[in-house]
């Protein structure tokens, strides 16, 4: 019971990462408001609330927290999963796409972090989790947007950690591989197996492989970790 009693929100728990997290969370003793912009299918089972939440929205944001403070008293983790991938180079990415990409994997981050931490200072204690990719920290052709966001989320981290250190509030980015969702599942095969292929391990991560990290990094045992970057990747970046 890893996380007994504590509160959790998390975000594009619908499906893959979000909904792996949700159930490992839920089964350590968590309370957890599993949220999508579609609600996940598992409402009031094991420990899970479903919750409706466009990460893009302010206005959502603040109900999705404010509910969860009226209903618990308190915010204690929260991981901000929810995102979308695209893969056009710089010459071919139009502004409405650009925008879209911000919007939702970066917007949607400082959104709730900004939320999380008006209750978090309160409580003088939490921890936030902001999902990265091995996409923040090297490079590949084309997906200029998607390395763009990943790569702020990398450094809104930091700089969240390094900004409320001093509140209790423990901030850090994880950065997975390749991993099996149903996202990277609709891409196309030999996108998918050009990136296995580089990956030292040889094989694509599952969600439960990131669910385990996030676990770390919101329990009470990651207590001396703020401002870093947890790497679940098969070994890719270390080459």
């Amino acid at each position: 019971m890893r996380l007994q009693e504590k509160i959790v929100l998390i975000t594009g728990a619908a499906s893959g990462i979000g909904q792996a997290t949700a159930e490992l969370f839920a089964g350590e003793g968590a309370t957890v408001f599993a949220s999508d912009v579609t609600p996940p299918r598992q409402p009031h089972a094991n420990g899970i609330e479903a919750m409706t939440l466009d990460v893009t929205s302010e206005g959502d944001w603040k109900t999705a927290v404010d509910g969860i403070v009226d209903k618990t008293g308190r915010l204690d983790v929260l991981i901000n999963n929810a995102g979308i991938i695209a893969y056009e180079p710089l010459h071919e990415l139009g502004l409405d796409a650009w925008h879209r990409m911000i919007a939702i994997d970066q917007t949607g981050v400082f959104l709730g972090m900004r939320e999380a931490v008006r209750i978090m200072r309160r409580q003088k204690s939490g921890s936030i989790v902001n999902i990265s990719s091995i996409w923040g920290s090297a490079a590949v052709a084309g997906a200029h947007s998607y390395h763009a966001v990943k790569g702020a989320v990398r450094n809104m981290s930091k700089n969240a950690a390094m900004t409320y250190v001093g509140d209790g509030i423990r901030v850090n980015s994880l950065h997975p591989g390749f991993i099996h969702t149903p996202l990277t599942d609709a891409q196309a095969p030999d996108l998918n197996d050009a990136v296995i292929a580089a990956t030292p391990m040889k094989r694509g991560g599952r969600p439960i492989e990131i669910a385990y990290g996030c676990l770390f990094l919101a329990s009470d045992e990651s207590s001396f970790i703020t401002g870093t970057e947890l790497v679940i990747d098969g070994g890719y970046l270390a080459q």
